[in-house]
């Protein structure tokens, strides 16, 4: 089953996939919550998609939950599910989301596209070919690795510091740098429950009416 390529997701698709991730984290604290029946449907929704899904709270929006995966392994509405709940319970950064949370968090999903391995013999070559704002960055060393979605160029714009924190991210001294060391970019297409389209009503989070640990390549948080 081929990926799906993520700029083939229409608006009313974007919108449904926001509401399969909030039921999804519905339903942990509210049990007799309900996925709607075109969850179940394959027409449309069995195409194999990597995603992370990102939980933003309050005005500042602050981080509140972000795990998801860089391979494309599950169906998306499986995914999207999937991974909000991990994002809400399991992101080891957070303790899990309580039921008072639940209409204060914003929902944010980022589409994936396929990884793209860069060759590059030292951080100076890594820098120069870094795209600032359209990058995410997965970087292994050993059995070091993290990554950062293209979202993160917002809080650390220079490209300098954004390497360094990634590297600490991964457990990694800030300048260090070995022969080991791969990096894969990647972009995404993200959207979110504030984007004026695809604006939701939190009150019913059932949709019946329509970025974890880094031990992996295939998971992580954002």
């Amino acid at each position: 089953m081929a990926p799906l390529p993520f700029t083939e997701i229409p608006a009313n698709r974007r919108r449904q996939l926001l509401q399969i991730a909030r039921t999804a984290i519905a339903r942990r604290l509210q049990p007799d919550r309900r996925m709607p029946e075109w969850f179940f449907s394959e027409e449309g929704w069995n195409r194999l998609a990597a995603c992370f899904v990102t939980l933003h709270q309050g005005d500042s929006h602050r981080l509140r939950g972000c795990i998801g995966t860089l391979k494309a392994e599950l169906a998306l509405t499986h995914a999207v599910a999937y991974y909000a709940e991990q994002a809400a319970f399991e992101d080891p950064r957070f303790d899990p989301l309580t039921a008072a949370e639940l209409l204060s968090i914003e929902i944010e999903i980022s589409l994936l596209s396929p990884l793209t391995e860069l060759l590059i013999g030292s951080e100076a070559e890594l820098l120069q070919s870094l795209r600032p704002c359209i990058d995410g960055l997965w970087l292994q060393a050993g059995s070091h690795r993290a990554t950062f979605l293209p979202q993160v160029w917002q809080k650390l714009a220079d490209p300098v510091e954004f390497v360094v924190q990634l590297k600490l991210k991964a457990g990694l001294a800030k300048d260090h740098w070995d022969q080991s060391f791969r990096c894969w970019r990647y972009s995404v297409e993200s959207f979110s429950e504030s984007d004026p389209a695809l604006r939701l009503r939190h009150a019913n989070p059932d949709c019946s009416g329509s970025g974890g640990d880094d031990s992996g390549l295939n998971r992580g948080v954002c």
